[in-house]
């Protein structure tokens, strides 16, 4: 369709069309020789074939590039990735003007997990930089201040940990001001190289100034002052931690990206295993490039003479896995054979998938026979048959998108919550609006509905919560406390408490008897998105943008534990009805089950296309139903 980026004599980057799949985008960098027998040529070539196996490798994760073809024709070697629209940092910045400290923990959040996993393979990247990290556009966008994650581009220039850099004509892999002097001195790279570079962007995105321009003035210089730059200034333990990734001597450098996690969550992170050198298995395939005459004997240590960055662009793996496999790189591991959990001795399987219309599904609901399930789309709320997956009626009635839906447990009323600023209820079994419930300034996001189907709380972005008796529809209180919207709420099963979760980043707990606030719960360093609460009343627990799950006490309000593992954000959370198995999902596309009580992760379900958004249990506990941004909803059974 266009050129991205032309190489000159080494070859061009091309935006096409899969015709094969519906006319699919996607990302074709080519080869194009024309001085064969040039070392230059030689180590180009040697960089493409190193950049095609790791992009194989790598691309399990979500946020690395996904490879989709690697093959030879006329001569010519190509790579073929998917593309997805996406904005790099320098231009974010360039847009934005300025970062806050808030921003850069949210980055680093986002980032490091993603060097954890390329470290923990023997891989570095060695080119970290803001042109090389690519935000990804969410389709379609979200509230004002929701942002896509991160994904890290451009491994040409990566190499194994084990092997060094051979220098020649004077060429060194990586960008100065960003790389450490290890790098460019002697052409060495290890983790803390690359964690030298996470410092570099961050001060970069901070202050707005280069790293490359101080370091073309003063050299290495800059980094002891670097707090001079800064136009605001940040907290004390940002600070700390930019000091250490920093730093001129690698030894005082954090060594891993794990204890920069550990010191900027103020968790203690394991230990990630020693490193060990890859080795690449080929796969024999027709026209395969080793039969190519340049490509018989590859070279062990590669020269950066050649940095296919793709710039505006990014690409991540989307191969749609309608199984379920075993996540990557996790923190916490699966339980053995010998200690099976309990979902772990059932058969889990992909029963149906339902396409709505264009729009994400942020909530669904199974009504308490089992036999039918709601999602939102867009302005309306469709109705489903959950056990032929067929669609039975769409409800109409709300002006703007529907958010957040919920059923109560007698079955009689479902309640949406819409970003009209209303709440609407129906009577499930007809269909029938029963009444338009009124009173916020802004969208409702959340709902829950207390056990004897009597009383309905709702939040709202207008930072209150709204209690309501649900057999009038008259308003009981309004509960306010919360500085920032609403996006959660979960009601004891006794009636008595309900738990709210916002994106202030706290979680507040009510007595819905006096409508009294109890406590503040505090802990997570990011916007809280789902809070649930155990079918025993005794844990509750919550989901968060900074990628953790944490169980607290609800009689207390003391955390118990903190579950780490997904890539993403964490968007929704579920408990399964006999209180042993939580899920809960996230923008890293992946479902993940774990077992309430250990806090041990039993499984890991990758098969949506995109962020996955909402997650639900029938009342028997033997389906759970998923929904994606992509607008499809994946209902999987559970047997013996």
């Amino acid at each position: 369709m266009r050129v991205l980026s032309d190489e000159g004599g080494f070859g061009k980057t091309y935006l096409a069309e899969d015709v094969d799949k519906l006319n699919e985008p996607c990302v074709i960098k080519q080869l194009a020789p024309k001085f064969e027998g040039n070392w230059a040529l030689k180590k180009a070539v040697d960089l493409f074939e190193k950049e095609a196996q790791r992009l194989q490798q790598l691309g399990e994760h979500p946020q690395i590039p996904t490879l989709l073809a690697y093959f030879q024709q006329d001569g010519y070697l190509y790579l073929v990735q998917q593309f997805i629209d996406g904005h790099n940092l320098l231009k974010e910045l360039q847009q934005r003007l300025i970062y806050s400290g808030g921003d850069i923990e949210e980055l680093l959040l986002n980032l490091l997990p993603i060097l954890k996993f390329v470290h923990e393979r023997g891989v570095i990247h060695r080119d970290i930089k803001p042109q090389n990290i690519i935000r990804r556009s969410l389709q379609p966008p979200l509230d004002k201040g929701t942002r896509g994650d991160l994904v890290l581009i451009d491994f040409g220039s990566s190499k194994q940990l084990t092997a060094k850099v051979q220098l020649k004509m004077g060429t060194a892999i990586g960008s100065h001001g960003y790389c450490p002097i290890e790098q460019i001195r002697d052409g060495t790279a290890y983790p803390a190289s690359d964690l030298f570079s996470v410092g570099a962007t961050c001060f970069h995105l901070l202050t707005g100034i280069s790293p490359f321009q101080l370091w073309m003035e003063n050299g290495y210089a800059w980094m002891k002052d670097w707090r001079q730059y800064l136009r605001d200034p940040v907290s004390d333990k940002l600070a700390g931690i930019l000091d250490k990734l920093l730093h001129k001597d690698m030894q005082h450098r954090y060594q891993s990206a794990s204890e920069v996690l550990s010191d900027l969550t103020g968790f203690s992170a394991p230990l990630p295993p020693k490193a060990t050198p890859i080795i690449f298995r080929a796969t024999p395939k027709p026209a395969s490039p080793k039969n190519h005459p340049i490509l018989r004997n590859f070279l062990i240590a590669g020269t950066g003479i050649l940095l296919l960055g793709l710039g505006e662009f990014w690409y991540s793996q989307s191969r749609h896995q309608d199984t379920v496999s075993s996540s990557i790189g996790e923190e916490n591991n699966p339980p053995s054979d010998n200690q099976p959990s309990q979902i772990g001795l059932e058969k889990f399987s992909l029963a149906n998938t339902l396409k709505g219309d264009s729009n994400s599904v942020l909530s669904l609901a199974i009504s308490p026979d089992g036999q039918s399930l709601v999602s939102n789309s867009d302005n309306n709320i469709k109705l489903w048959n959950l056990t032929t997956a067929e669609e039975i009626s769409t409800l109409k009635g709300h002006d703007r998108r529907v958010n957040v839906l919920a059923i109560s447990p007698n079955g009689e009323s479902l309640v949406s919550g819409s970003a009209d600023n209303t709440i609407k209820q129906w009577n499930l079994a007809t269909g029938q609006e029963i009444r338009t419930l009124s009173g916020h300034s802004n969208s409702i996001h959340a709902l829950a509905i207390s056990k004897d189907s009597k009383t309905l709380v709702d939040g709202s972005d207008d930072n209150t919560i709204k209690v309501w008796n649900l057999e009038t529809g008259k308003e009981i209180c309004t509960l306010k406390g919360h500085l920032a919207a609403v996006r959660s709420l979960a009601i004891s099963p006794d009636g008595q408490t309900l738990a709210s979760g916002s994106f202030d980043r706290t979680i507040k707990l009510w007595n819905l008897t006096t409508a009294k606030k109890i406590r503040t719960i505090r802990g997570h360093i990011d916007k809280v998105t789902s809070v649930v609460i155990s079918p025993d009343g005794n844990t509750l627990v919550s989901g968060s943008f900074d990628r953790t799950i944490k169980l607290w006490n609800l009689s207390t309000g003391k955390q118990i534990r903190t579950l780490r593992g997904h890539f993403g954000k964490v968007t929704s959370l579920a408990i399964s009805p006999d209180g042993n198995t939580l899920a809960s999902t996230s923008y890293d596309r992946t479902i993940k089950l774990w077992n309430l009580s250990t806090g041990k992760q039993i499984r890991t379900i990758a098969a949506h296309f995109n962020g996955v958004q909402s997650v639900t249990f029938s009342l028997d506990g033997k389906t759970l139903v998923t929904g994606n941004d992509d607008s499809t909803i994946k209902i999987w059974r559970i047997s013996r």
